[in-house]
């Protein structure tokens, strides 16, 4: 599977670095077996096998929001990369390349065209066409629809128009023939192939649904296709998908019967893995070293796209302007947020509950991106509990009641809120960790209402509700380093609701026509994380390393810095026994 430059936008629920994603059971018996000894030759030489199953595994109840242009997290994520292609795809150097569709960007003409590759299906044997990429961005600029993925099809002409009520249709799109789509654009960026937005949706298969109910239709939630190497064969919400080969699929038929996707515990993870009950998951950091010791699993670290961090609830979001306003007083002042962030032993939080598997880092562009400012333009912010108590002062917060904890500068309790996941073991501590590390400083910092279920956690963060002051989150970003989506005044996932025009104007200024010259984009970049440092509307914590832990008997299963499920049609199992 590939990486799609929204991820930065919906990969939003990535659970913190210690994500764990785990099955309870295990299908591949179900298979039969050849007892001859030819099948087990081949195995060993390494060619592949058709038959067998594999059990992919989460850690989090899924939502079942399972079409790419509506779903918002890693839980139904993962279920789409194994039933989804995409126009364009990105490799392992974080650049895209042809996937469904061959493109042709004209810079001048300002026209992106793609042409769709031949011999490509949709699950129920109907060809993709390329009416459907044409649908998929009307869904998407329909004013009905709810979903978060406007900004990927914005640039296209006609397309803020149709959103807005005043046109029938959308001016920029002109589909050629069957194949063969052109989009006209306003502009022309360095990464609009990377922004585009390119999953096709099933005109036949939608086109009787009302887009605002296509969220909750049977075809979304129970009966959902895609053009991937896999097809959904049964559901049960929120613990199971159950796909089967699609022996249609484009690029060849896939070497195994199906895939398993679950949900089970992530304390079992371990003892799962050992008992050959789950074959790939992303492995819990407070199990990594039992894992590590097992002899039937193989470990992949990648350095990630992603970064962890700790937001403050600056404002909210108006639904009716679309925009974010900074209209919470709590944490305005930014030396309180300096101060709160040289309080956080982040080195502490990243060996005890990571194994140290990551990169502490100081803006939310990771270390493994070309555009990610070196260290020394910005400010460290090293645990140091006194120049944390040093800033406190200077803003006005003191103890004055000699109660042990600081009062704001009117003399008021001063009381921080928390919020973060539930999932695995270590949650609860990490959480007490951060809670202790404020408290030591002489911050009332507490739990807001105990741990939440991931998708409760989200839930509440995006409703802006009022007891929400301090969140910690995780965010998987793109391939491109442009931060649009996450961080300007009218991006919906920037949950802190910080608004500043210095930043939003050195975003834009990244894809303009200047930025074409990567060395000027990069040096954009570096100023726009000097800024956000400086500014720290969020902690920004480190940059995990992602362990995937692969069961010896799954082949060809390749990993990178932003999934495991590339290419899933060339998995193989070495017990598989023959083809079926």
């Amino acid at each position: 599977m590939k990486r799609k430059f929204w991820l930065l936008l919906t990969l939003v629920f990535a659970l913190s670095m210690v994500l764990a994603a785990c099955a309870d059971t295990t299908t591949d018996g179900e298979t039969e077996t050849d007892s001859g000894t030819d099948s087990g030759e081949k195995a060993k030489a390494g060619e592949p096998q058709k038959g067998g199953k594999v059990t992919y595994g989460f850690s989090q109840p899924f939502k079942g929001l399972l079409e790419p242009g509506l779903y918002e997290g890693t839980d139904d994520f993962h279920i789409l990369e194994l039933m989804t292609d995409e126009l364009k795809e990105t490799n392992d150097e974080l650049e895209p390349e042809p996937g469904m569709a061959e493109y042709e960007i004209d810079k001048d003409a300002k026209t992106v065209t793609f042409t769709i590759k031949d011999g490509i299906k949709w699950h129920d044997g109907e060809p993709l066409v390329a009416e459907d990429i044409a649908y998929a961005y009307e869904v998407i600029a329909d004013p009905d629809y709810e979903g978060t993925r406007f900004s990927n099809v914005a640039m296209v002409k006609g397309a803020q128009e149709y959103r807005n009520g005043k046109a029938d249709s959308i001016s920029g799109i002109d589909i050629k023939d069957d194949k063969t789509i052109v989009l006209h654009l306003t502009d022309v960026a360095p990464n609009t192939i990377d922004n585009l937005w390119g999953y096709p949706m099933p005109k036949h298969y939608y086109k009787d649904i009302a887009v605002k109910d296509l969220p909750d239709s049977d075809q979304v939630r129970k009966n959902p296709i895609g053009t991937g190497p896999f097809k959904v064969k049964k559901i049960v919400p929120g613990e199971m998908v159950e796909l089967e080969r699609f022996d249609d699929y484009w690029q060849g038929e896939p070497y195994l019967d199906g895939v398993v996707y679950k949900v089970i515990d992530a304390s079992l993870a371990s003892g799962a893995l050992e008992n050959g009950e789950i074959d790939i998951m992303e492995a819990p950091s407070s199990q990594y070293k039992e894992i590590k010791k097992l002899d039937n699993i193989e470990l992949h670290e990648e350095p990630s796209l992603g970064f962890n961090y700790i937001g403050f609830k600056l404002g909210h979001w108006d639904k009716k302007k679309k925009e974010n306003v900074m209209d919470r007083e709590k944490f305005q002042n930014k030396q309180l947020r300096q101060a709160m962030a040289y309080a956080i032993d982040r080195q502490g939080i990243l060996d005890s509950f990571s194994n140290g598997l990551g990169e502490l880092i100081e803006a939310p562009i990771p270390p493994v991106s070309w555009a990610k400012a070196d260290e020394s333009e910005l400010t460290t912010y090293d645990y140091d509990p006194e120049k944390a108590k040093k800033l406190l002062d200077k803003a006005g917060y003191k103890d004055v009641d000699d109660d042990g904890w600081r009062e704001d500068p009117d003399g008021k309790k001063f009381t921080v809120n928390f919020d973060s996941m539930s999932g695995t073991d270590i949650s609860e501590p990490r959480a007490e960790y951060v809670l202790q590390n404020w408290k030591d400083v002489g911050i009332n910092a507490k739990l807001n209402g105990g741990l939440k279920e991931m998708n409760l956690f989200y839930d509440t963060l995006e409703a802006d509700d009022e007891s929400v002051e301090t969140f910690m989150g995780a965010w998987v970003s793109a391939s491109d380093p442009d931060p649009t989506g996450l961080w300007k005044r009218d991006d919906f996932f920037n949950y802190y609701r910080w608004v500043n025009e210095d930043s939003d104007k050195l975003i834009e200024e990244g894809i303009s026509e200047k930025a074409f010259d990567k060395d000027y984009r990069k040096d954009v970049y570096v100023e726009w994380q000097k800024l956000i440092n400086e500014e720290l509307p969020s902690i920004f914590l480190y940059a995990p390393i992602d362990v995937y832990a692969v069961n010896k008997r799954v082949q060809n299963v390749h990993t990178n810095s932003f999934t495991a499920i590339k290419d899933p049609y060339l998995w193989w199992v070495t017990d598989a026994g023959g083809s079926n």
